[in-house]
């Protein structure tokens, strides 16, 4: 299952930061499985894994953080392996929780800042974003919401999919470049968060111009994500992916870069709701 999991996030199947965090976390249930003579070679195949799962990402910083917590509350802990092995049961359980948990308080507080008759945009595919207007929306909130189709993944048709499976939701999608059309009729951007570190906001491909031209026409911008995804001292590196998701057929003496993540500044985005509370 860890092979598999490092696979699958290497891939990006999963799209949501939070889920790949909880996939890794418990992925490393495998080694519940495996025999170890000693606490130290049990504790020396935790620490492999957890960096094996910890680098197959390098931009999540929920991933970096459950697969860090994991190893501070094991390494050094116990005095046998069953003793251990009962410990790594006990903090797969705690961490996934804490994600999951973080998520939807971080969702929940966001519902808190939509109103009735909103019309918002959102960008790509973020499950807490989603599940705050699903929040907002059974709330009794009515709402009108632009999706870009954000390219070249366009996971924004699947956000769009699962907004229109919202009551009180009108559910509208656009091209990545006709954001500027879209936000003359917006009350508000909500994206989600990759990252946040060292002053900067990390978020998939197309956030940066987004952001800009909302902060141009005035529209305000809302990042929405666990209070883990903000982090010090982490080194955000940017993926680049297949250039054949932008265009099949290769073209001679045409270089192709596909990256996946936008960085803006901070000081761009007018509010940050975490589980931990809003921040402008």
């Amino acid at each position: 299952m860890i092979d598999e999991t490092v696979a699958e996030i290497r891939a990006m199947r999963t799209h949501s930061t939070s889920a790949v965090a909880v996939k890794a976390t418990r992925a490393l249930g495998d080694l519940l499985e495996r025999e170890y003579v000693t606490v130290d070679e049990f504790e020396r195949d935790l620490e492999h894994n957890a960096g094996v799962l910890r680098r197959s990402n390098p931009s999540h910083a929920a991933l970096h953080n459950a697969m860090r917590e994991v190893e501070r509350s094991i390494v050094g802990e116990a005095t046998s392996v069953e003793s251990a092995k009962q410990l790594l049961e006990d903090v797969i359980a705690r961490v996934t929780e804490d994600i999951e948990t973080a998520k939807g308080e971080a969702a929940a507080n966001a519902a808190e800042h939509i109103d009735d008759g909103d019309t918002l945009l959102v960008h790509d595919y973020s499950t807490t974003v989603l599940e705050a207007i699903e929040n907002a929306a059974r709330d009794g909130a009515h709402l009108t919401v632009y999706v870009t189709e954000a390219r070249p993944r366009t996971l924004g048709r699947k956000t769009a999919r699962a907004l229109a499976g919202m009551s009180r939701v009108d559910t509208r999608m656009v091209v990545d470049s006709a954001m500027g059309y879209a936000l003359r009729d917006c009350d508000r951007v909500v994206l989600g968060i990759t990252c946040i570190t060292g002053g900067t906001y990390y978020n998939r491909i197309g956030t940066f111009p987004l952001v800009v031209t909302a902060h141009e026409l005035g529209v305000p911008v809302t990042a929405v994500g666990s209070g883990a995804k903000t982090i010090e001292e982490f080194r955000f590196e940017n993926e680049f992916r297949d250039a054949v998701e932008v265009m099949r057929e290769p073209v001679e003496d045409v270089e192709i870069e596909n990256p996946s993540y936008d960085a803006t500044p901070i000081g761009m985005i007018d509010t940050v709701i975490t589980d931990d509370g809003v921040r402008d």
